[in-house]
């Protein structure tokens, strides 16, 4: 299965995404249970419209809250999720003049957070998902690189480099960071997802059908995993191997509309593999042509002997006279 860039993208947005619940609980905890009054309404009606997924409603009730609290980061924080989300949802309805806006107060409010609590590793990353987003990987890689710096192994803060240095074809870094996330995080199966992108890039396929298995083992259920698992071992000309896993991911996905197609080729490629070869038919060595020296030699000899019979034949015959005067 070849996995096109697309594809591979939308994996890594999907868990980039997951993190962001985490971030608003953060800011459920600390921003909602404090600063009563106008301010605390404010937040919690933004929170309530996050949870219904009104991001740009939300949004407008963070900045209520910030006009109150102008220095509280976890402020800027929540507004910036909320923008974020915002982009996300604008991007799916094709909205790219809304999305880049979006994209843009998002980073506008991460900054402001990383200035107010410089400290504090979720600014950056926070900001680092935004760059990536807009495939602006140098500066994610450099924002992560801050992350660590505040908090040295953060598992996302590793998962997101791992991402941005394959954004970049840094197979070998992504692998290390990637690695050291799942260290951290034996159940994170995205990492194994990247890093065994990473691998197959590297030219390691068993490492990346090694990965492809712990996630099979992790979540038997995940068609994904069998059909780029098949993929890999079809890129090894296991055949039989590929065949079995994209019949089980078309099994747990019966509306996959690109593994029937792959299915299809490695049965063919097995088939032509499995094939008897045909027996090669000698092809017959021409003979001599009659013209040769040996055959010139003898009619030359033959048409001799036959001369002198004649002339023995003929010699002692008197020749025929005729009685015309001359």
């Amino acid at each position: 299965m070849k996995t096109t860039k697309t594809s591979a993208l939308s994996i890594l947005i999907a868990g980039i995404v997951s993190v962001f619940p985490v971030q608003q609980s953060h800011a459920k905890k600390h921003g909602g249970a404090e600063g009563g009054g106008e301010g605390g309404e404010h937040m919690k009606n933004g929170l309530a419209l996050m949870d219904q997924k009104h991001f740009d409603q939300a949004a407008e009730e963070f900045g209520k809250a910030i006009a109150g609290n102008p220095q509280d980061p976890r402020l800027y924080h929540n507004r910036a999720i909320a923008y974020f989300d915002a982009a996300q949802a604008a991007d799916a309805a094709r909205d790219t003049a809304g999305a880049a806006m979006r994209f843009t107060s998002a980073i506008t409010d991460f900054s402001k957070e990383i200035e107010l609590a410089p400290k504090d590793e979720a600014g950056y990353l926070g900001r680092s998902q935004v760059e990536y987003m807009q495939k602006q990987y140098d500066t994610a890689i450099a924002d992560l690189d801050k992350a660590l710096g505040v908090k040295p192994g953060d598992p996302l803060a590793l998962k997101f480099r791992g991402s941005a240095e394959i954004g970049l074809s840094q197979w070998d870094k992504a692998v290390v960071d990637l690695t050291g996330a799942i260290q951290k995080d034996p159940n994170d199966l995205l990492s194994y997802d990247r890093r065994a992108w990473a691998y197959r890039n590297l030219n390691k396929p068993d490492a990346a059908i090694a990965d492809y298995t712990i996630m099979i083992e992790k979540n038997p259920n995940d068609s994904e995993s069998f059909a780029k698992r098949g993929y890999t071992y079809s890129l090894q000309q296991q055949y039989d191997k590929a065949i079995a896993d994209y019949q089980q991911a078309m099994k747990l996905n019966p509306n996959d509309q690109n593994t029937p197609q792959r299915l299809q080729y490695a049965q063919g490629m097995l088939a032509s593999k499995n094939a008897p070869q045909p027996v090669a038919t000698p092809t017959p060595t021409p003979g001599p042509g009659l013209i040769t020296p040996v055959n010139i030699i003898i009619a030359v000899v033959v048409l001799i002997g036959i001369a002198v019979v004649v002339r023995l034949l003929t010699r002692g015959k008197e020749e025929p006279t005729s009685s015309r005067i001359r």
